[in-house]
């Protein structure tokens, strides 16, 4: 019998069997392992792909809702000027209760501003700017029967514009009613130009 590392009495076919069947169950092992972790790359990748999704999601949603709160710039029409300067319009044409978005050439300065008629029938017009956020530039949307701040999100009841003033409250115009017509004073506009450069 040979003497070697084996054992007394062990041939060395029978320690290369040995050494095979113990190498056997390792490799099952290493197999079973290997299979454990790709099996977690794939829920890995399945993850990256789920969050990449909920992320466009977010995205899309976000621009959904900025655009409707009128995050940009609301679609804003240019209004003519009378003789006089002052800017007028139908009462008709404001009077549905929803904000209607303006702008103004006071000398070369674009002033942005809204005309509504709250719930109580009032036409109200104001600077769609305030003392606050004017710097942002962002201005206003309407949510219902509010003035919503698109940079603090402070909302404002429609019937208290041109009644409260200052701080974040929509910068009231100085405007007149006679008839049909809706009359705005160019000189506020011209006073609010300094909110707009």
């Amino acid at each position: 019998m040979s003497s070697t590392s084996g054992g007394p009495g062990v041939s060395s076919k029978s320690r290369n069997r040995n050494s095979k069947a113990a190498s056997t169950p390792s490799r099952t092992v290493r197999e079973q392992k290997r299979a454990q972790f790709e099996g977690k790359r794939s829920n890995t990748k399945l993850h990256v792909a789920l969050a990449a999704a909920a992320l466009i999601v977010v995205a899309i949603v976000a621009a959904v809702v900025v655009m409707n709160r009128g995050g940009g710039s609301p679609a804003a029409a240019t209004t003519a000027s009378s003789p006089a300067g002052n800017v007028t319009m139908p009462i008709a044409q404001v009077n549905d209760g929803k904000a209607h978005f303006y702008t103004y050439d006071a000398n070369g300065t674009t002033v942005k501003y809204f005309v509504l008629a709250s719930k109580d029938g009032t036409v109200r017009a104001a600077l769609d700017a305030c003392e606050v956020c004017y710097p942002k530039k962002l201005g206003y949307h309407q949510v219902g029967d509010y003035m919503q701040c698109n940079n603090c999100g402070k909302k404002f009841r429609s019937d208290q514009i041109n009644v409260v003033t200052g701080g974040c409250n929509p910068i009231p115009l100085t405007r007149s009613v006679t008839g049909s017509t809706l009359t705005i004073a160019a000189s506020s506009l011209q006073a609010g130009a300094q909110y707009f450069q």
